[in-house]
Order: C-alpha cells, then structure tokens, then sequence
C-alpha cells in the first residue's frame, strides 16, 4: 500500500488539481471522432495483410504496430457495434493464419501482441479454435521455460501481459498469471526499469541515470509509460481483482497515475519527455492518449477518485479531438515509431509519422 510520503504526495496533487474546469465532451461527440479516424485508417489501409514500411524496412501487418490498432478497433466495436469492423479484424486473422511474426516458437512481445485481438476474436466465436491455438501454443512454450529475462523494454508489458491475463482467465489456470508476473517483476526489480521515486518507468536500460535529459532531469518517455498504463488496464480489466498479484498491478497504476496528474501540460498533452518540457517539449497524441484511456479506466471503474482526476481527462480528451483530429480522419501530432523523446521529431499537425 501506499507509504506516508506517497499519501503525502497524494494530497499535494489534490490542492493544485482544484483549477481544472473542463467538461467531457458527449459520448457522441467522441465516438465521431473516433468513427472518423477509423474510417480514415480503413480506408488507407483496404488491404489487411499488406506489409508496413517503416524506418528501414518492411515488415509483416502481424507485427504490433498494427496489432495495437486491431485492440483499438474491437475496443471501438463494443461501444459502436459495425460488422465492417469485425469483418477486417477477422479478415486480418484470416491472412496471417492467426500466426505470429516469427512463428510459434517466438519469444518476443512484439510478435505476441496480434494474440490478444486473435483471442478476442476466439471468444467471440468458440466454433474457431484456429484463432487461438498458435498464439496458445506460444505462450504454453514459455510457462514451462525458466527464463524470465524476455520484456527489457517497457513497451513489451503492453504488447505481451494481455495475452497472459486472457490465456489464465479463459483457461481458468493460474499458471499463466504466475508467469506473467514472474516477467513483469523481472522487468520491474531486476531489470529497474520502475522508478519507485519517481513513480514512471525507463524505457530500457540505457535511459537509466546517470541519462539525463537536456535539464538534468530522469528521462520517462510518454508513450513508453502509456504502454505500461495500458498493460496493467488489460490485465486488471481481463483477471478478477481475488487473481494473484492483482493489488500488484493496482498499486503500481495508482501510484502512475498520482504521478502524472502534475506532469499534464496547460494545453492537456503531456510532453514526450514527461519531466523536462524542453527535451523536444510540445504536443503529442499518442502518449496522451494512452495515459488518458488508464486515466478514464480508473474513473470508470472507481480505482481512481474520481473528482480529481475526471478534469484531467476531460482536459486531455478536449485537447486530443480539438487539436489532432483532422476533418477526413487524419491524426496530427503523432510520433512515430521510437523509443524516447527526439524520435520522430519535429512534430506537428499536418505531418505524418
């Protein structure tokens, strides 16, 4: 549970959250942005199995850039239901087999994440145990492993604990649980990744001090937490709050969110460089989001208090749908693919990453 210096903190972050007095906008209102972007990227991309280019080479649409975008996608189907969805979403599965990137044998995270829309999609419809078998297969390999090295960068909780968390639950076997929370804590403790003053995750080992940012500051990449927020929402989302080490991933987000609430910038981002306005400081969508979905999750879900921190929401969400989305669906403000702040950089409303 929280120590006397974090409840300390927590009411510090309470006193100057008093100023916030933004309004969420309609649910309409935000699932019409989120159709129109939707239909933007559809549209861009009518054919599922076409290879992604990016930096410096091509790479199969398995892979969890677009993996991410199919749990978007489902998220989006259960609050605005469209066949369309479902359809490219099993089309996807359809072209890839339901297979990972380098196979079953496969150990890395980013191959691991199309398993959470391919399990999704199993439950959807038990009468195709196709779509589940080879990402099972996979993570089964791993439970009777000893190594617990895998996720030594943070943007792997996201892509691989989901699929965890969704095996343990719809197996009813703790055994996924267990190592799950055996590569998390290694990534946690043994790789340090968790600062536990700071409350925010290095991306890897090389952001770890002496690294510092332009101010002398500890570098925490936006997107790179958000990832983490994201993990520990599925997880808690997907296992019942008696799973083990659930007051684990409960903690750990409290403490997360507690620590962004005073890093949000006036305009309702929070900068690529969370702590240090000046590394490459400025808007940013992406990791805006994901702090802002673990953000309404909690309120949702009454984890979070909710008085202080809707405001925040409300301001980021107000920021996000006024600033990033363009009238045909386009994003601006988007890094692109990277792992810390100077990545992708200069952004801006109208490029693409």
């Amino acid at each position: 549970m929280f120590k006397t210096k974090k409840l300390l903190f927590i009411l510090a972050v309470l006193l100057t959250a008093e100023g916030h007095s933004q309004k969420l906008p309609a649910s309409k209102v935000i699932i019409s942005k989120m159709t129109l972007a939707n239909s933007y990227f559809m549209k861009k991309w009518p054919e599922v199995g076409k290879e992604i280019y990016a930096i410096d080479k091509t790479r199969p649409s398995n892979i969890w850039t677009r993996a991410v975008y199919y749990e978007g996608l489902l998220a989006l189907n259960d609050v605005s239901p469209n066949k369309k969805y479902m359809n490219y979403a099993t089309q996807w599965g359809d072209f890839h087999k339901w297979g990972l990137r380098n196979g079953v044998g496969t150990r890395n995270a980013d191959d691991q994440a199309c398993g959470q829309t391919y399990i999704d999609l199993y439950l959807k419809d038990k009468s195709h145990p196709e779509r589940i078998a080879k990402i099972k297969a996979n993570v089964d390999s791993m439970l009777i492993s000893h190594k617990i090295d895998d996720w030594s960068w943070i943007d792997a909780l996201q892509m691989a604990m989901p699929v965890f968390a969704k095996l343990g639950v719809e197996y009813n076997d703790e055994k996924y649980f267990e190592k799950m929370f055996q590569l998390y804590m290694y990534t946690k403790n043994v790789e340090g990744l968790y600062s536990d003053q700071e409350f925010l995750w290095y991306r890897d080992k090389s952001f770890l001090p002496p690294f510092k940012t332009p101010k002398g500051q500890n570098c925490f990449w936006s997107r790179g937490n958000g990832w983490v927020i994201a993990a520990l929402v599925r997880v808690m989302d997907t296992m019942p709050s008696t799973a083990p080490h659930y007051d684990e991933y409960l903690d750990t987000y409290r403490e997360m969110m507690i620590a962004l609430l005073n890093l949000q910038r006036p305009d309702g981002f929070w900068n690529v460089s969370l702590t240090d306005q000046d590394n490459f400081g400025g808007k940013e969508l992406s990791g805006t989001a994901l702090i802002t979905y673990g953000m309404a999750w909690g309120i949702r879900n009454e984890k979070i208090d909710s008085t202080t921190f809707t405001p925040i929401v409300a301001k980021a969400t107000n920021a996000m749908l006024t600033d990033c989305v363009h009238k045909n669906g386009f994003l601006g403000w988007v890094q692109g693919t990277g792992k810390e702040p100077k990545d992708g950089q200069p952004l801006a409303y109208d490029k693409e990453p």
